[in-house]
């Protein structure tokens, strides 16, 4: 074993090692710079002038800033109210998945469960089939969801795919710790609470912003179910906003008469920004769990 490790350390420390280090940093590096190019780019359009964009194709820093685009955004307080509803969605739509795929994986993953197999085959034939959108909106308008949050969270409060990796997340961990929960007294439910999922947190944060990025972004659903403006998430607000955008200026002035319209491609850089910048906010709560080992120190011999 020492052997072995000497003879690694050599390697790491030899020139060749050396130039392997600096040829990963260099390639992650330019990755890293070709990922967050394209966001700078949005985000240096969202401040720039209608004639900057025209002049120019491409920039990362405007000449000149122009918050004209934000200001038109945030002109109206209805942005505010479609901000804290897509908050409300996001953190209650993320609980509910949260419980149900937990709920769910815990005793799929229990060999001793009576029917798992039917069970998991049905989860596996939903990810092949589904009814489509016309049954799916019949079904939601059928149980009275129509202009409801409720319409938005509850027709996936499961992901399939997820489900899956979860519940053989779960088979993993060790039996030990389980029948040492049971030898202590523990029930089922028990078990899960006290013993599995705080063993769980990597897999539980990962789903958790898988989830909350999902609803956040989704737009589609909002548009088919929520008819009242009043209970419109952001990213169908933004949608209007850009719309809205696109009017003449004719239409525009009639509405307001001193209203001066931005680039409409500006506005559509910073609605990038607007819809973006909140779900970026949370990576760096949730990033440190996921290289995290489950098992660390779980089971001791």
């Amino acid at each position: 074993m020492e052997g072995g490790t000497s003879v690694n350390s050599r390697l790491y420390n030899s020139s060749a090692g050396r130039v392997f280090d600096v040829f990963n940093y260099v390639m992650l590096g330019l990755l890293g710079i070709l990922t967050v190019l394209p966001f700078l780019y949005i985000i240096g359009n969202s401040f720039a002038t209608e004639a900057e964009i025209t002049e120019r194709s491409f920039f990362l820093i405007p000449k000149v800033f122009s918050f004209s685009a934000y200001e038109y955004i945030f002109s109206s307080s209805t942005i505010f109210r479609s901000i804290g509803v897509s908050v409300f969605i996001t953190v209650a739509g993320t609980l509910v998945n949260l419980f149900f795929t937990l709920t769910m994986a815990y005793p799929l993953s229990r060999s001793d469960f009576w029917g798992r197999n039917v069970l998991m085959n049905m989860v596996i034939f939903s990810m092949l089939f589904g009814g489509g959108m016309i049954p799916t909106y019949l079904v939601i308008r059928g149980l009275g969801l129509l202009d409801s949050y409720w319409a938005l969270m509850l027709p996936g409060a499961i992901s399939a795919f997820n489900l899956i990796v979860v519940k053989n997340f779960f088979q993993q961990m060790p039996p030990g710790l389980e029948e040492a929960a049971r030898i202590d007294g523990c029930s089922d439910l028990g078990v899960l609470w006290r013993i599995v999922l705080p063993l769980s947190k990597p897999v539980i944060a990962t789903f958790a912003l898988f989830y909350a990025v999902g609803h956040w972004n989704n737009f589609f659903s909002a548009l088919l179910y929520i008819s009242d403006s009043d209970k419109w998430p952001l990213q169908v607000m933004l949608r209007q906003i850009v719309l809205l955008s696109q009017a003449s200026v004719g239409d525009m002035a009639n509405m307001d008469p001193n209203f001066v319209q931005p680039p409409e491609q500006s506005i559509k850089m910073a609605v990038i920004v607007v819809g973006t910048i909140p779900i970026l906010l949370v990576y760096p709560f949730l990033q440190k769990h996921f290289a995290k080992g489950v098992m660390l120190g779980s089971i001791k011999g």
